[in-house]
């Protein structure tokens, strides 16, 4: 029961702080989830035919219903580009990075690396190869770097949860555009492509990726069936997805003894193409492309999903007989980005690029045209961008400038301005420089230093619009924090007038706002957010030590002791519990050296590791059974015996003994780990935590009474004495009897 002398707070003054705190919240969460789960603008649809047609014309044209050959003649007639091949061979191998190929700085691969794949390195050394490091977008994941090299549109972090449901891509893409054109498509391999894009493939043996332990067996269900498709002569697209490499880099990282082996193996799956299919191929099947890609990269723990250059480095390798590669010395300078590759392909097989494709053509590729032809296709290229640009920039004047503007822009040589002034700034040159060189080539009088500027032009454009999408959303995700900053405000706001004047902040008050800003501030460096751990171990420990500070002075001293027995029994068992707090801080600490920067030093992981799984095994054990018995005691000093607190009680010893018969039958056993009912387990785990957990949460406003206590004394004279924070003390009070909520100023 509240005191007599301590006045009551009414319960309706809390009514307008509690509304506009849950507004806060919203609004917060809102603005958060806008800023770090962009709604990018994109164009509906599939581009057709109206994608050769320049955005300034007026004229429309109407196809009908042709499908098939007659489609893919329209198509080459209107591009005005010839059909570079007539058959593609996409070959993924996940998680390569494309330093193991082609080299790190301008060096060339180590000495062990060469020599697991000498017949790939053959063919770069002879020219035969284009090689690419093609920088992957985060995250860092199948699934959206699939979507991304279909689409040549970037995803976001979203993806990173569809990756394990994966749903069909509906937005405009390569094999869609490739099945309007009548080809035949075969998958072998992962079968997330049979996820993004159902019933396109005439046949396909798909594999599941996440059975990681399985290096062998996943690799070798592509390449039984592979001898037979390259004999046969029904198809036009052959994808192959192997996965093996990735599997042994979350196994043993990127320095595995398995590795090598690896690398052997996709060799000679290229050798064996190259052969085949390409150095020695029939003319009823035309020429094929192999083009060999990797979806991301891998640490050096084998890990992927961030933003740093191990996990974005991906490989992109061209091997055609029509390529004319300068040689293997400048593969290792080759850059581009991993949605280039989409527009590439479209290109050089004679469709439409993606209408959401945010990628630049790859200007060796195209080597086998004509300068003419190099430039239709950069223009092509512009043309599709310029549309993107449109539906992300509403109002882009680009289209409504004179015909005699270009001059002024074709003697300028920069482009400065507002954002939209500068894409129609950089549009206008590469349209003034290709209709100079267009009309200096119809009098034979075209130069190489004409071509070569309206090139520089055409990439101006190009290069300078691909960047503007991951910087033209707003970055809102320091909203719910600094609402958190207005609550608080609101509610010393809400104090009563008489003691406002008198009141002074706390020194955790005045730490806990600063550290509030720090982690505001920290979400606007990516390197911050990669290596946001050390800034919460940081606050935990610095945190804990002022509460340590704060029971240490309310420690009974003198006359005290005798008045307040019970008061230092509490202080006591508060230093006590703020000590194994600091203690477990340290240990998670030094855990793991989680982030991007760190990961090479030492810590009780890798220890071990080295230890031997039986220690590993004893830990666990021992970690679980003490979890099971310390939450146990928390239940049992609860007084309730209703049968809802009866329930959760079983419901979490049952998912600790779930736990532990998981880790008793399958912990020494790598391969069962994974088997069905294993698998199954797992799943009974988290279902039950989470059912129990959400259910806890929803109903405990009605299971117990709350306190709120206004600052008034330096130490708590009460239960609530352990929590941290001043401001609101809450805690629940369950005395089996009356349930009603009561508010109390101290």
């Amino acid at each position: 029961m509240p005191s007599p002398s301590s006045p009551a707070m009414p319960c309706r003054r809390l009514t307008l702080p509690a509304v506009l705190a849950v507004a806060l919240q919203i609004t917060g969460l809102s603005l958060f989830v806008l800023g770090f789960f962009p709604v990018k603008p994109t164009l509906t649809g599939f581009n057709g035919v109206e994608s050769y047609v320049s955005p300034e014309s007026e004229e429309r044209l109407d196809v009908g219903e042709l499908e098939g050959e007659e489609i893919r003649g329209l198509y080459r007639e209107l591009s005005r580009l010839p059909a570079s091949y007539d058959r593609l061979i996409f070959m993924v191998i996940d998680g390569l990075p494309a330093e193991f190929v082609l080299g790190k700085d301008g060096q060339l691969p180590p000495a062990e690396l060469k020599d697991a794949m000498p017949y790939t390195q053959s063919l770069l050394e002879n020219g035969v190869a284009i090689g690419y490091h093609a920088k992957a977008a985060p995250p860092t994941v199948t699934m959206p770097r699939l979507k991304a090299l279909m689409s040549g549109a970037v995803g976001g972090f979203l993806d990173v949860a569809f990756n394990f449901n994966t749903q069909a891509l509906l937005e405009d893409n390569l094999l869609a555009q490739f099945a309007r054109i009548g080809w035949k498509m075969v998958m072998l391999g992962d079968d997330t492509w049979l996820k993004l894009f159902p019933e396109l493939f005439a046949r396909h043996d798909g594999v599941s990726s996440f059975f990681v332990k399985d290096t062998v067996f996943v690799d070798r269900n592509v390449s039984r069936h592979l001898s037979t498709e390259l004999d046969k002569d029904d198809w036009q697209l052959l994808i192959l997805h192997y996965l093996g490499l990735d599997h042994i880099g979350h196994i043993g990282g990127r320095k595995s003894v398995l590795m090598i082996h690896k690398l052997g193996e996709m060799d000679e799956v290229i050798r064996m193409i190259h052969l085949n299919n390409i150095a020695n191929h029939d003319d009823h099947r035309g020429q094929t492309l192999l083009v060999v890609v990797s979806d991301h990269g891998m640490t050096a723990d084998g890990n992927h999903g961030g933003s740093s250059h191990e996990e974005t480095d991906s490989l992109a390798l061209f091997i055609g007989s029509s390529l004319e590669a300068p040689g293997y010395a400048s593969a290792t300078h080759n850059f581009a980005n991993q949605v280039d590759i989409t527009p590439t392909l479209a290109l050089l097989f004679g469709v439409p690029i993606p209408i959401n494709n945010i990628g630049v053509v790859i200007e060796e590729s195209l080597d086998q045209f004509t300068d003419d032809q190099k430039l239709r296709a950069l223009e092509l290229n512009s043309w599709q961008l310029l549309r993107l640009l449109q539906a992300q920039l509403s109002g882009l004047p680009c289209l409504s400038l004179p015909s005699d503007c270009c001059d002024d822009h074709q003697k300028s040589d920069a482009c400065n301005g507002m954002v939209k002034e500068k894409f129609c700034c950089l549009y206008s040159k590469a349209t003034a420089s290709h209709r100079a060189w267009r009309s200096q080539n119809m009098s034979r009088s075209a130069d190489r230093d004409q071509y070569n500027l309206t090139i520089s032009a055409c990439y101006g454009f190009l290069t300078s619009a691909k960047t503007c999408w991951p910087t033209c959303s707003w970055y809102l995700g320091d909203a719910p924090i600094m609402s958190h900053l207005c609550f608080h405000w609101l509610l010393e706001r809400q104090r009563d007038s008489g003691m406002r004047d008198t009141i002074l902040c706390s020194t955790e008050e005045v730490f806990a706002v600063i550290a509030v800003l720090i982690l505001a501030l920290s979400m606007g460096s990516s390197s911050m957010v990669e290596e946001e751990q050390y800034i919460w171990h940081f606050i935990t420990s610095t945190f804990s030590i002022l509460l340590l500070r704060r029971a240490v002075k309310c420690i009974p001293t003198g006359r005290e002791k005798s008045l307040g027995k019970v008061e230092n029994g509490r202080s006591s068992t508060q230093i006590f519990c703020i000590f194994v707090l600091l203690i477990v801080a340290r240990i998670i600490r030094g855990w793991h050296q989680g982030g991007v920067n760190w990961t090479y030093l030492p810590d009780i992981s890798k220890w071990l590791e080295k230890a031997g799984s039986s220690y590993l095994k004893s830990i666990q054990l021992f970690s679980l059974i003490l979890l099971i018995g310390w939450n146990l005691l928390a239940f049992s000093s609860s007084t309730s015996r209703r049968s809802f607190t009866v329930l959760v009680k079983l419901s979490f010893f049952c998912s600790g003994l779930l736990v532990l018969q998981h880790l008793l039958k399958y912990q020494d056993d790598a391969l069962a780990a994974s088997s069905y009912g294993a698998t199954l387990v797992t799943q009974i785990i988290y279902t039950v935590l989470a059912i129990s957990t959400f259910i806890t949460v929803l109903a405990s406003p009605w299971l117990a009474s709350v306190s709120i206590l206004a600052k008034g004394s330096t130490c708590y004279t009460n239960r609530a004495a352990s929590l941290p924070f001043e401001v609101i003390v809450i805690y629940f009070k369950n005395d089996g009897l009356n349930r009603k909520p009561w508010v109390e100023v101290d």
